[in-house]
């Protein structure tokens, strides 16, 4: 007696899908790499200004020796950011970074908008080195630029800025990160137009 046999129903070849599949992801990959630009931004330092503040604070008292000094330097940065993606970017903050001849790393912040005004009242020599700021929240669409000034407070003495290793400008953009760019070498603090202030404690 022969063994009954029960019809099976043919399985379909998977083989032919799955490659297919592999080769059209491929090359869609291959798309996107090839009109993805690999640079974010292109970020280009226009002009600098180095100003240091020598602050002054007298004592009421008689005693000698209780007046207290404070050391400020300001690096008015003009930029110019142009955006290389397909999709518009926006600038979230903007930072420093010093490297001192010692080696040591010192974090610079970047003035608001809204403080600008206070700093050129205390320090009026500010006011003639400075522009149109470049503001935090700004948005940049695809392969166009915008310019203006950041300005950078280091608590150092012009010696330490002018002794330094490195100095950068570094721009925070949202959904993209940091990107960093060098500030020349050559930007020098000059003590002839240095600012001193005197204030009462």
């Amino acid at each position: 007696m022969s063994d009954p046999k029960f019809a099976q129903s043919a399985r379909s070849n998977l083989l032919a899908p799955v490659l297919i599949a592999f080769l059209l992801l491929g090359i869609a990959l291959a798309l996107v790499l090839r009109y993805t630009p690999h640079k974010v931004a292109d970020i280009a330092i226009v002009h600098t200004a180095v100003y240091p503040a020598h602050t002054v604070f007298k004592s009421e008292t008689i005693l000698v020796g209780r007046d207290r000094s404070q050391d400020d330097l300001y690096v008015l940065v003009t930029v110019t950011v142009t955006d290389r993606l397909n999709l518009p970017i926006f600038l979230k903050d903007f930072t420093g970074t010093l490297v001192t001849a010692d080696g040591e790393e010192v974090a610079g912040t970047a003035a608001q908008k809204g403080e600008l005004d206070n700093l050129y009242t205390t320090f009026p020599a500010l006011r003639p080195l400075a522009s149109a700021p470049l503001l935090r929240e700004t948005l940049i669409s695809p392969n166009n630029s915008e310019s203006g000034m950041v300005l950078l407070h280091f608590p150092v003495a012009a010696e330490t800025w002018n002794r330094r290793r490195s100095a950068a400008l570094n721009i925070d953009l949202y959904h993209q990160g940091p990107m960093s760019v060098t500030i020349p070498q050559d930007s020098k603090a000059s003590f002839a137009k240095s600012g001193e202030s005197t204030n009462q404690e």
